[in-house]
């Protein structure tokens, strides 16, 4: 492709007509007659457009030797990538029939105040399968499976556990199908209560089994308390659940299980009852993408000619893998193409194909002669008049698509019985396209590295090739106790999009394993023999601001503390904070001097009387002694989490 050339001199004709005619007032005042009739007027604009000429043919050589050379050394810009996310769509009511929400249904965010709604695209079908509760049973640890259906049907108060719950005890409850992507309603009732426990951190994980052993359930809402009183929990049940036969029963098992006490979290003494249960879906959860999909394009037919170009109607591709479906219309009907990085390994019967995301350019395999004399193809050349299509890609994606969660409400697109659509996650992953600019900039890198891995910035550039999305990426040496021998960490930040009010949870700032994989693997193609590689993410340190603050006379105290709050997380943002706000300095002490200055920075605060720093585990919430300074290792970030502030008010 063709990187977009500067334009060095934007004047055209008529700014050259005005240009001369102020200049002749200056130099020859006695020429008052600027008509356009007038002769020497006329020969005015006959340079003008001479030189109108010039600048055109000028602007056609601007640095364009610097950026065809970068074309010649396959340079190209990176599209856009396009943010994802899980969208779940809630029923009316319970169905008795399956419902189907089918590929490429569309939602959207709210369309806000001069801003355009951005639409999210599902990625696969999804089935919302019908279920009830058909078997309960309980499995105590050490024990056999007990099937407790029976005394269910007769409302016979059941023990979910044994007598006194030692961790592992399960309840099993099998529902009548398998419910893979569901969201799925136990309604609970009970008379007994579960003595000991905390009722909003019960020690239970749910539970549902799969094609590869049981699977965690994400908890949407409990309000059984742990089991402690009458009450729903939904469950959001993972994908691969399956049928599967526990004791003499078959159906799709879920389970309640007693797991180990965290510090300071009560456990039961006795265990609770269930004296009826029953079960039912009421949604389900699909994968959607920030793009638009393009199904059966026509492009045209072929020329029979090698190195044949054509052009998507839409740009830039995002998405899929492969990013096209490309068929030609051959004899024995459709033929697919495959998508390949370049020809060279390709041969003279292989259907590949070369495509430019950012541009939407398709081009087929060249003829090159020899050294011989002879003519090699790299590539089949489709026959003369066949017809060629775009079977499917996708279009869009950009960091408009990286949205809060809770924000798709909109379901454009009607499904049955469908009334409401909700992400429950914010969405990720959207990158804007490379510009020109960016691309002149990362052109030295990767013609030094020639795509291998030698220095830790050679591991930190590649690492950002494989993945655009993320935030952020540093590559350090690796302790050798911890990792070996010349070891090299790569530590990868996320990119996280703040909940409503600007605040990031910690789970955000952890890396999908998919995303480990991949930066993994493309690495590991390009490192040197006996380097070891370890990709994670670094190492969270929790930090907790307790201040004291008095504001002027007549301030707003509430809105001084909202204000001084926000300005601790936005300083301490591992993703924007920092000085510089590029992020916090991975490595960089927190130091209580520092934050005294940012907190005196805030409107309508009058002193800042205190400032302590605690060390916190954003997983227990444990926190630390008080201190000045709290120092950071060199694969370490820091996590604002749980400031308090005070504030007085009346200070003149």
């Amino acid at each position: 492709m063709a990187l977009p050339s500067p334009n060095l001199d934007d004047r055209r004709f008529q700014q050259f007509v005005d240009d001369a005619k102020r200049y002749i007032q200056q130099r020859a005042p006695e020429w008052t007659d600027h008509n356009v009739s007038d002769p020497g007027v006329t020969l005015v604009e006959t340079v003008a457009h001479m030189a109108d000429q010039i600048v055109y043919r000028l602007n056609r050589v601007p640095e364009k030797n610097h950026l065809a050379f970068l074309d010649l050394v396959g340079i190209t810009l990176f599209p856009p990538t396009a943010a994802r996310t899980d969208v779940t769509f809630w029923l009316s009511a319970p169905q008795e029939d399956p419902i189907v929400v089918p590929l490429g249904t569309q939602t959207a965010t709210a369309r806000a105040d001069g801003e355009e709604s951005v639409v999210f695209s599902t990625e696969r079908e999804l089935t919302i399968v019908p279920s009830t509760l058909g078997h309960l049973a309980v499995h105590n640890s050490g024990q056999a499976i007990v099937d407790r259906s029976a005394d269910l049907a007769e409302e016979k108060h059941v023990l979910c556990f044994s007598e006194s719950p030692r961790a592992g005890d399960c309840m099993l409850l099998g529902l009548s199908a398998a419910v893979p992507h569901c969201a799925v309603a136990l309604r609970l009732d009970s008379r007994v209560d579960g003595v000991g426990v905390d009722p909003r951190q019960p020690p239970l994980v749910w539970e549902a089994w799969t094609a590869d052993g049981w699977a965690a359930c994400e908890v949407e809402q409990d309000t059984t308390g742990g089991l402690n009183r009458p009450g729903d929990v939904v469950l959001h049940v993972p994908g691969g659940h399956v049928l599967s036969r526990a004791g003499r029963h078959e159906g799709g098992w879920l389970r309640c299980r007693v797991t180990e006490p965290g510090p300071n979290q009560p456990f039961y003494t006795t265990s609770p009852t269930v004296r009826s249960a029953e079960a039912f879906t009421m949604g389900g959860t699909a994968p959607a993408v920030h793009a638009d999909a393009v199904y059966d394009e026509a492009l045209g037919e072929s020329t029979g000619l090698p190195g044949q170009h054509l052009r998507l109607a839409h740009a830039p591709i995002v998405g899929d893998v492969p990013p096209l479906l490309l068929q030609v219309a051959e004899y024995d009907g459709w033929t697919d193409w495959e998508v390949v990085q370049h020809f060279a390994a390709s041969g003279p019967k292989d259907r590949h194909i070369t495509l430019d995301p950012a541009t939407g350019e398709i081009a087929f395999g060249p003829a090159v002669r020899e050294a011989d004399g002879t003519l090699r193809n790299y590539g089949a050349v489709p026959s003369k008049g066949a017809v060629i299509r775009a079977r499917r890609y996708r279009t869009g994606g950009g960091r408009t698509g990286n949205i809060a969660r809770g924000v798709i409400r909109t379901l454009r697109d009607s499904v049955p019985y469908v009334t409401e659509v909700i992400n429950r996650e914010a969405a990720h992953g959207g990158v804007d396209g490379e510009t020109v600019e960016e691309a002149k900039a990362r052109a030295p890198l990767t013609l030094r590295a020639q795509d291998r891995a030698v220095t830790l910035r050679d591991y930190e550039q590649l690492a950002r090739h494989a993945a655009p999305e993320t935030a952020r990426i540093t590559c350090i040496e690796g302790e050798p106790e911890e990792h070996g021998a010349y070891a090299v960490r790569v530590l990868v930040v996320p990119r996280a999009v703040p909940d409503p009010g600007g605040r990031l949870r910690f789970e955000q700032l952890v890396p999908a394993d998919r995303l480990l994989e991949r930066i993994t693997g493309y690495l590991d193609e390009r490192r040197l023999i006996g380097t070891r590689l370890a990709v994670g993410p670094p190492y969270y340190q929790g930090v907790t601001v307790v201040t004291t603050l008095h504001a002027f006379r007549g301030a707003d105290v509430d809105r001084v503390r909202r204000q001084a709050l926000d300005a601790l997380y936005r300083h301490l943002d591992p993703l924007t904070g920092g000085v510089d706000g590029k992020g916090w300095p991975f490595g960089r002490p927190v130091q209580s001097g520092e934050v005294f200055s940012v907190l005196q920075r805030v409107a309508g605060v009058a002193l800042v009387d205190d400032v302590a720093l605690h060390p916190a585990d954003p997983l227990t919430g444990k926190r630390g002694d008080r201190t000045d300074r709290i120092d950071l290792d060199a694969p370490s970030l820091v996590f604002p989490y749980d400031h308090h502030v005070r504030v007085i008010e009346g200070l003149s």
